[in-house]
């Protein structure tokens, strides 16, 4: 028998949902449930061929968890060791190499000096940075947001270098980004399981968590949606994420890609509606189920990015 497990936090509807579509459909030798832990043991393997991590980002036991799953045969999703090293600066440089168009973006040194530093911890920093080209690039208005983590947590709308400085004061040990404002007239929020099955949905940032899918207007141009859907499934190849969503603001016809480490995207059935609802939960049991029959005992069973296994791959040659 393969367990399929899925661990999770203060969610409330898409875990028992996946758990349910997975059992219905009868899959001979698998079955779906909430991953429970008793112990964790060095080395020690899991009951579990196919984890859905939906809460370790928040709490480092389960982490670690996760990885010593991982390293023991279960398949991870996503990716612990991968979503321990990723942060955003990073993910926008990827993006470039990949060829995804992105605002522009700097990643700044955090306002205070982080605990157990001092001044003389920050030698190699120039002093004073070089602001006239970072502020030329970047422009005003732009937006200051944490360079890890994600929620919409410590996201600022600067107009102008004062209020830089004023808020970047307050922002205290963070690592911040500075980013370009894209201006658009149409915003995708995208679903990417399996790194093969998409769902594009129109998305309004702007509006009250609740009604961020309750979008009014005409149907997207079928042009732009193949487009955005491309992208995305460079961005998540490239990435190794089995399970993410991939942020696009729209500026005179062009998809840039404005937030794409997602690994634990909303999926609560009041957030993101009753339609998309049904397509995560359908697509994240088929996923799970897939890599449940595909998984092999005693080996490592994670997906890696192109960009970790071309790094291998080059490595190998040395």
């Amino acid at each position: 028998m393969k367990k399929i497990g899925i661990l999770f936090g203060m969610e409330d509807t898409f875990p028992q949902a996946f758990i349910d579509r997975v059992n219905s459909k009868n899959e001979k030798g698998i079955i779906a449930e909430a991953v429970s832990i008793d112990k964790v043991v060095q080395n020690k393997a899991t009951e579990y061929a196919v984890i859905i991590d939906r809460i370790s980002q928040d709490v480092p036991f389960y982490r670690a968890y996760l990885k010593n799953a991982a390293l023991t045969g279960t398949a991870v999703i996503n990716n612990p060791f991968w979503w321990s090293a990723d942060d955003k600066f990073f993910n926008n440089c990827l993006a470039d190499v990949l060829g995804v168009p992105l605002p522009n973006t700097v990643i700044l040194p955090s306002a205070e000096h982080p605990t157990d530093t001092t001044s003389k911890s920050f030698r190699n920093l120039a002093y004073p940075m070089d602001w006239e080209t970072i502020f030329d690039y970047v422009k005003f208005p732009a937006y200051m947001k944490p360079y890890a983590g994600g929620g919409w947590k410590n996201v600022y709308r600067l107009e102008n270098r004062d209020e830089f400085w004023d808020i970047h004061r307050e922002t205290g040990q963070l690592v911040m980004l500075l980013q370009e404002e894209i201006v658009f007239d149409q915003y995708f929020r995208v679903y990417c399981l399996g790194g093969k099955a998409v769902r594009i949905m129109p998305y309004e940032p702007r509006n009250p968590h609740h009604l961020r899918y309750v979008v009014d207007g005409p149907p997207a141009d079928k042009k732009l949606l193949a487009t955005v859907k491309e992208y995305t499934l460079r961005l998540c190849k490239g990435l190794g994420y089995d399970f993410n969503t991939v942020e696009f603001a729209v500026r005179d016809g062009i998809p840039y890609a404005i937030d794409f480490g997602n690994p634990a995207p909303d999926a609560e059935l009041t957030s993101v509606g009753k339609e998309n609802f049904e397509w995560v939960v359908e697509e994240a049991a088929k996923m799970a189920i897939e890599y449940a029959k595909k998984h092999k005992d005693g080996q490592m069973n994670l997906t890696w990015g192109t960009f970790m296994k071309g790094s291998v791959n080059e490595a190998k040659r040395f």
